[in-house]
């Protein structure tokens, strides 16, 4: 029998696992995974156990790098150690250290619970804990916007920081300063600074001071200052840094009225960002600057605008969106550069056909944007409501969970949103729409949307693209493709963690019907084996499967293939990014939001879609919400069907959808709107 555990450790376990447990509720359909069994399972599987503090070590590491769900699991691991052997010392650190990875990886209130938890326990030394914790809330805050509250975290940091780690808090508190329109204390706070002996810690210090000066209104002095930052950038990392000298450039020449002058310096620092490094940047995040290099596309695409440029904002959209995948992939994976660039509006023109029309929206902070281009050109929509990206992002959130919730007024409000959204496009019935969405847009079922009385997807064939460049490409790559078939249903795993779903064994063999010769895989065979093995040979691959979406970082968002000896055997974001799928016209994930990841900062939704893509796919098939059962296999056989007679997909799309709604029981849009086509909107099976 075990020794008896002190009421004390029982206390530290359960405090510990109920947060771990909170924290770590992957909201899907599906199931949760907790933090401390998976740091367990690791610890268990390690060749070579390592002392809980040498995780703490990776796990700081890991989130320097960008790693942010290694850098977890390596706490994980310290949070194993520090509960089996009653550590508080260890405890403090692992709660910190999931602090700053949540933090980096954006999880504004994951990173602020483990923070206040890590306060709860000091350790021998208080400072290596309480400072970089209190820190930690006061980068949320920053990022949150609530000055006031991130100043009075960083005043506390000041008091229990080391005397190494203070600087940082005193530049991220200054950057709180200045935006918070306290500008002379910022300007006491900077001034007191020592000069930092990195490199690129000291440039991040002189941005802060560029920023300072514009505050203070003194753009001749700013300018000065960037100028000299664009001749010097910091040695090894030359781009990076001198790209956002020219930004601040921009930003001077902006305010000293010489908008000419603006507008060349901020086309050059894209041109320069377009050529640095992709990287995550740990050293921004210490000096508290969480610079976006997305708000510079931003700021392009505004500036374009308002000259009547209509095409030359519609490139920068996509330039954007090329860069937020290399960004977020930077150091993880290797994107092909042909794949990700992006195309200008002539180039594309020129590739769509008189019935295609392509819808391109982009979500800047203060309004929408939103162009049409066609074989005839481009034109930018002017919207009558400004829906500033926070707007639009609670309205999507909204009109999803009246979906979800099958609220009966879900048509009501699809006839609202659509006049929005829809109507001020103008596009006739029956033009084949490819909409590329923009931030929160990603994750709105445009189909639901309602125009004339109609469901869009009534009045039009719709499909959607996460850069129209890449799906122009693929559709050319991929126009047509041959009627042979892998799928994989019902995989077994551990009950305890999803429960089995033989609908979608029956789904598999009813559409396998149209597929003479399909390679079918069920139950235990439904591994990650098979698929890696058969997958990269196949044409069209079906997966009927639980997902699981993973909001710390969606490159590890998973299907859920069947266990391996005994052992979970994922297939994950991240690992299909590796494989070569150029052989695949089309894979559907027929599975709980298989098409959720995160939104990168002004686009991405990095998770299944883009991976599939990346890696070489022509056309996917994901979900938005968890699916019903009897729904989807109507849905999926019906596309199946239509596609095995050549039909185009995206009228294969539309046809299944239709079907669906077409049964009374089935009607209300959360039964055949989940489903998104993705990618290449031309694709057909030939016989």
């Amino acid at each position: 029998m075990a020794a008896p555990v002190p009421a004390a450790a029982t206390d530290i376990q359960s405090e510990a696992r109920r947060a771990l447990s909170a924290i770590q509720r992957i909201e899907d359909a599906d199931t949760a995974l907790s933090l401390a069994a998976d740091g367990a399972a690791l610890y268990a599987r390690e060749a070579v156990k390592l002392d809980g503090y040498a995780y703490c070590s990776q796990a700081v590491e890991l989130a320097e790098k960008g790693e942010f769900r290694e850098s977890a699991q390596a706490a994980s691991k310290a949070l194993h150690v520090a509960l089996a052997t009653n550590n508080t010392d260890l405890l403090g650190k692992a709660y910190r250290d999931l602090a700053i990875a949540f933090s980096y990886a954006g999880q504004l209130e994951r990173a602020e619970q483990f923070a206040n938890l890590a306060l709860k326990y000091p350790g021998v030394d208080p400072t290596q804990v309480d400072g970089p914790a209190r820190k930690t809330l006061g980068d949320v805050r920053t990022r949150q916007g609530r000055y006031d509250e991130a100043i009075a975290s960083y005043e506390q940091a000041q008091q229990e920081s080391s005397e190494r780690f203070r600087p940082l808090v005193d530049a991220s508190l200054a950057n709180a300063l200045i935006l918070s329109g306290n500008l002379a204390r910022a300007r006491t706070t900077l001034d007191a600074l020592a000069t930092p002996s990195e490199p690129a810690e000291l440039a991040q210090l002189q941005r802060t001071r560029g920023r300072l000066l514009l505050a203070e209104n003194k753009p001749a002095e700013a300018l000065t200052l960037y100028q000299q930052l664009a001749d010097a950038p910091v040695s090894g990392d030359e781009g990076f840094y001198r790209a956002w000298a020219l930004d601040g450039i921009s930003k001077s020449e902006a305010a000293l009225g010489n908008d000419a002058q603006a507008a060349q310096a901020l086309d050059q620092a894209l041109g320069v960002f377009d050529k640095a490094r992709s990287k995550f940047r740990s050293d921004e995040f210490k000096m508290g600057l969480f610079s976006d290099l997305q708000s510079v596309f931003e700021r392009a695409i505004n500036m374009h605008s308002k000259l009547g440029q209509s095409a030359q904002a519609f490139d920068i959209s996509e330039r954007s969106r090329a860069r937020a995948l290399l960004d977020a992939v930077a150091g993880r994976a290797d994107v092909d550069n042909d794949t990700a660039a992006a195309m200008d509006a002539t180039t594309l023109e020129q590739m769509l056909k008189p019935d295609e029309v392509v819808v391109a929206y982009h979500d800047l902070p203060d309004r929408l944007v939103a162009w049409v281009l066609s074989n005839e050109g481009v034109r930018e929509v002017k919207f009558s409501t400004a829906l500033p990206r926070k707007d639009l992002a609670r309205l999507v959130d909204a009109y999803r969970d009246t979906l979800i919730r099958l609220n009966p007024n879900a048509s009501n409000i699809g006839d609202q949103i659509g006049q929005l959204l829809l109507a001020p496009l103008g596009i006739p019935a029956g033009k084949r729409i490819i909409i590329v969405p923009h931030g929160p847009l990603h994750y709105l079922p445009f189909q639901a949307l309602r125009l004339d009385g109609q469901y869009l997807i009534q009045r039009n064939p719709i499909s959607i693209a996460p850069s129209i460049s890449i799906a122009a490409k693929l559709a050319q790559r991929t126009p047509t493709t041959t009627a042979q078939l892998l799928a994989f249903g019902n995989p077994t795993i551990n009950p305890e963690v999803a429960d089995p779903l033989p609908g979608a064994e029956r789904e598999v063999h009813e559409l396998a019907q149209q597929f003479p010769g399909a390679k079918l895989f069920f139950n235990a065979q439904a591994n990650l084996t098979n698929f890696r093995t058969n997958a990269p040979q196949s044409h069209l691959v079906h997966v009927a499967a639980h997902a699981m979406a993973d909001p710390l970082d969606p490159l590890h968002s998973k299907v859920l293939l069947a266990d391996e000896n005994g052992e979970p055997n994922y297939l994950e974001a991240k690992d299909v990014l590796g494989m070569d799928l150029h052989n695949v016209a089309m894979i559907a994930l027929s599975a709980c939001e298989s098409g959720l990841g995160r939104v990168e900062d002004g686009d991405e939704v990095l998770g299944f879609t883009r991976s599939f893509l990346s890696a070489g796919t022509s056309t996917m098939l994901v979900s938005l919400w968890p699916v019903s059962d009897a729904a989807t296999e109507k849905l999926m056989t019906t596309l199946y069907t239509d596609l095995a007679k050549g039909d185009q997909v995206q009228d294969a799309m539309r046809a299944a959808q239709l079907a669906v709604m077409k049964d009374p029981a089935t009607a209300h849009p959360f039964y055949w709107a989940p489903f998104n086509l993705i990618g290449n909107w031309r694709l057909r099976i030939v016989k």
